[in-house]
């Protein structure tokens, strides 16, 4: 009789339809709002993880094409009029605002008399300093954005997935409770969409947290090529200064 009933039990559960999409009509209310959220988060990490790769790639192409014209042996005044009107990449407008800077200083709008030429100049050169300062944090904070979901789903995603799969196993032991059956046709079920949200939670976080490192590490590159440029720029204007 116990063979035949487990005959019959594993007939039951060859019987069932476990195809991805069942599981999830079959599954418990929460269980499916976990796995809505899961997979909306997973394209929701793949739309940044695309857009992030080609922005930084089109980022290091701009930067190129910029230092190739500013190594070029062309006056800086022409390459900032060049750049005026223009939608600048991050070192363009590191580069804009420190001439904007310098422009005014040249131009005598900040000149005050009474003021000796080397404090004078000493205060020009930290109000640049400052100025770059301020825009490549400003730029590398624009290019970073919503960089911070991958890794906050790398982080939460295998977790939001556990919790679906503690309460699909909570309602396959109820369903033993209420049959009073112990067979594998009454829990299968409930053991397959549970694993299936643990799936989707890993599915989610594993490219996140692998995409979160590589554009990290990239993004710190390119943040030390401004600061590089940064530096280079200021050392220029400053030389600049000390010939007038």
């Amino acid at each position: 009789m116990e063979a035949i009933d487990a005959g019959a039990a594993a007939g039951f559960v060859a019987g069932q339809d476990f195809s991805l999409l069942s599981l999830f009509i079959r599954a418990d209310w929460i269980v499916k709002s976990v796995m809505i959220m899961l997979a909306l988060a997973s394209v929701w990490c793949w739309a940044i993880i695309f857009e992030k790769m080609m922005s930084i790639r089109r980022l290091n192409k701009q930067a190129d094409a910029f230092e190739s014209d500013f190594w070029s042996g062309r006056s800086l005044e022409e390459l900032f009029d060049q750049q005026t009107g223009k939608r600048l990449d991050p070192m363009s407008a590191v580069f804009s605002t420190a001439m904007r800077e310098w422009r005014r200083r040249v131009g005598g709008e900040a000149t005050d008399t009474g003021i000796h030429p080397g404090q004078s100049q000493g205060a020009l050169a930290s109000r640049i300093d400052r100025v770059m300062q301020v825009t490549v944090s400003r730029e590398l904070e624009r290019v970073e954005r919503n960089l911070t979901f991958l890794a906050t789903t790398g982080s939460t995603a295998p977790f939001i997935g556990l919790f679906g799969t503690v309460w699909g196993i909570m309602n396959s032991f109820q369903s033993i409770a209420i049959s009073k059956n112990t067979s594998l046709a009454v829990v299968a079920p409930g053991i397959a969409e549970a694993l299936f949200a643990t799936a989707l939670g890993l599915l989610a976080a594993i490219p996140a947290v692998i995409a979160y490192n590589k554009l990290s590490k990239d993004l710190d590159r390119y943040a030390g090529r401004l600061e590089t440029f940064a530096g280079e720029f200021a050392a220029i204007l400053s030389r600049e200064m000390d010939k007038r």
